[in-house]
């Protein structure tokens, strides 16, 4: 059997009078639908390390701090069916954070080059995130949990 992919996926809230969650597009991709930062894990480094990186990778925010992990998830890559091991952390960012901004991606990972549309969305969520990577949201405050799995 082959070994899954160890990966991190990123429920940054900002707690306003309506708590909102940061999302973004890959502007010129809309086929690849909404998502939250998300990748990799980097042999030897912590999870909680990593998923801090992916949020300032993917949206350039550098002042979101982990408040704790929220779900492991294993399931397969919708595109290449390979395995894959997400674990959903909840993370918090100051009340003055952006609504919107566009983060062009640099590195040299798969999203290096790309430009993504961040925005904090209220929840709970109208529309569902892709892959449906909102299923976890129910376990930061089940006042947000839908009948669509937090997807809502």
């Amino acid at each position: 059997m082959t070994r899954p992919r160890i990966r991190v996926a990123a429920y940054v809230i900002r707690q306003r009078a309506v708590p909102a969650l940061l999302v973004f597009d890959h502007v010129g991709m809309p086929e690849a639908g909404t998502q939250v930062p998300a990748g990799g894990v980097a042999p030897g480094e912590e999870q909680a390390q990593a998923v801090l990186r992916e949020v300032a990778e993917e949206t350039g925010l550098l002042t979101a701090r982990v408040i704790r992990q929220l779900a492991v998830e294993d399931k397969p890559h919708p595109g290449t069916g390979q395995p894959r091991r997400t674990a959903f952390f909840f993370l918090q960012v100051p009340v003055d954070a952006p609504d919107a901004w566009e983060h062009r991606v640099g590195g040299e990972g798969d999203d290096a080059g790309m430009t993504f549309a961040c925005r904090f969305r209220p929840l709970p969520l109208e529309q569902p995130l892709a892959d449906a990577q909102g299923a976890w949201l129910g376990r930061i405050d089940p006042l947000w949990t839908t009948a669509t799995g937090g997807n809502r």
